[in-house]
């Protein structure tokens, strides 16, 4: 069953996201900004300004998943006007972040992160990615940039919702089962094997 947003602030109260903020954030100090917070039946995560990557070709290296070489990605800054904190995500290109909110699934509840709208609207295109029953840590969050022009992805906005979804018990859930990227800081995580 897909949760609203009376079952995802129950949850958060006993700890599923922290921070959580209880109604949809359209603005701040500065002006209007990407929403994050409790919507209707999800939850906007926001990109932490700590650290966001972008792939990078080198030279006679292919990127191997079972042997991944971290100088494939390059640390993009993080750059500030009036708009806001945001990083450059080149044309054609793929990079990685990391969500503000830590999450702390039940052993019951399994969610899906979506890309928002907004950004769908620009080319950028959020990989669509399972945090599994017991899962618990700072989500690290895929992107690709599919246009022809560079695109701004703000920092402490929302970039991605997550859809909550409860099912009957399962019998290994992520936590049990120790998975590879339970408890994840909040940096990008690697992929592992």
């Amino acid at each position: 069953m897909l949760l609203n947003d009376t079952q995802i602030t129950q949850l958060a109260r006993e700890g599923m996201i922290e921070p959580f903020s209880p109604a949809l954030v359209c603005s701040d100090s500065q002006g209007p900004i990407l929403s994050y917070g409790l919507s209707s039946y999800g939850y906007d995560l926001r990109l932490s300004p700590k650290e966001f990557k972008i792939f990078q070709h080198i030279p006679g290296t292919v990127v191997d998943p079972k042997q991944f070489n971290p100088e494939n990605l390059k640390t993009a800054p993080l750059l500030h006007d009036g708009q806001g904190d945001y990083f450059i995500l080149p044309s054609r290109s793929y990079g990685l972040g990391v969500a503000v909110e830590e999450l702390h699934l039940p052993e019951d509840v399994s969610a899906m992160c979506l890309g928002k709208s907004t950004y769908a609207r620009c080319g950028i295109i959020a990989n669509v990615t399972p945090a599994e029953a017991g899962w618990r840590g700072h989500l690290t969050l895929e992107f690709s940039n599919s246009s022809a022009a560079d695109c701004r992805v703000y920092a402490g906005e929302g970039v991605v919702q997550m859809l909550f979804f409860r099912g009957e018990l399962c019998r290994t859930s992520y936590r049990t089962r120790q998975g590879k990227y339970q408890l994840q800081p909040q940096r990008i995580t690697l992929p592992r094997v």
